[in-house]
């Protein structure tokens, strides 16, 4: 009979102390050989750090790393790269009998990897070059566009900050005449928020999924954005944008990035605007993040802030199971 292995996933929106809760375990546990595998998409890139709470150079010494640092941000991973990366990273732990952390935000990459990706028409190179050139000269404006031409409910369903998933919905019209958004209806009849059901049959998974009240996150997130200008966020954009890049790349389009090229541009016009609009494009990320999380199962939720030991027996069960 195949052994059964064992990975813990960490989970939760922003700011609700993933990466913090993932060291902790390694310290609570010294007994158990545990390395990190990353799903937040910004920490893929070695360039940007102050808009991504990435971990500290002390944290990531703490514990491996995986999935970190790993490309430019003119070097897009998108979610296929990603699954391949976390899929072979993963077995590869597991052969070493080296306990797998999943931790992250970006859910839609977590579940392309437990639950495989719908959109599997593979895209054109002149296709992906078309579009791709698009973004990169006019942002994301024109991909909006041909979407409400083409198809609205993609609209609907991709958040308005899921860059990748937004142009990768305008490649599936141009090259296969139809909606996306149809494919995603029938991966959703089958139970697309029950991880129980996913591709790995001989893992055992835990998903810890971490949560604060409302109040307390939101005075979370906007400390978080006065901390990044405090940081020096301005500073790291003015030297990425003075170097080879247009601020049109996908990941200088996230929430941080995005809103202090608009500062470096004038379209906002004082530091606590940014730190406002930062805050509150936060806020709404976070909401859509909590809203996929909230229809997952199975899952243990936590706070982090007030229940570390709660959370750390909890993974001291399952792995003793």
């Amino acid at each position: 009979m195949p052994r059964t292995d064992k990975v813990i996933i960490i989970s939760g929106a922003t700011c609700t102390g993933k990466t913090d809760a993932s060291i902790m375990l390694a310290k609570y546990h010294p007994e158990i050989n545990f390395e990190i595998i990353n799903f937040d998409s910004l920490l893929f890139y070695k360039d940007i750090n102050i808009g991504t709470a990435k971990p500290t150079d002390n944290e990531l010494k703490e514990i491996k790393h995986h999935l970190v640092n790993i490309n430019s941000i003119d070097n897009e991973i998108n979610a296929s790269d990603f699954v391949e990366l976390a899929q072979e990273t993963m077995l590869s732990l597991l052969d070493k009998e080296i306990t797998p952390i999943l931790v992250g935000g970006s859910t839609f990459y977590l579940r392309a990897l437990l639950k495989g990706m719908y959109e599997s028409e593979s895209t054109d190179d002149t296709i992906r070059n078309h579009f791709d050139k698009i973004y990169k000269d006019d942002g994301i404006a024109p991909i909006i566009t041909y979407l409400k031409n083409h198809d609205k409910e993609s609209l609907v369903q991709i958040h308005e900050n899921d860059h990748y998933r937004l142009i990768r919905a305008c490649e599936y019209h141009k090259q296969t005449g139809n909606k996306i958004s149809l494919q995603k209806k029938s991966f959703d009849q089958m139970n697309p928020y029950d991880f129980s059901e996913n591709q790995f049959k001989n893992i055992d998974f835990h998903h810890i999924n971490l949560t604060i009240e409302k109040d307390q996150h939101w005075s979370l997130m906007e400390s978080r954005a006065q901390k990044m200008i405090d940081l020096g966020l301005i500073d790291e954009v003015k030297e990425l944008l003075s170097s080879k890049y247009s601020g049109k790349e996908k990941p200088l389009q996230s929430i941080g990035y995005k809103e202090t090229i608009q500062f470096i541009n004038g379209e906002i016009v004082s530091k606590e605007e940014l730190i406002e609009r930062i805050y509150i494009n936060t806020r709404r990320l976070a909401k859509s993040q909590k809203t996929f999380l909230n229809k997952v199962t199975p899952k243990v939720t936590f706070n982090y802030l007030q229940q570390k030991q709660e959370i750390s027996d909890s993974a001291r069960r399952f792995l003793s199971e």
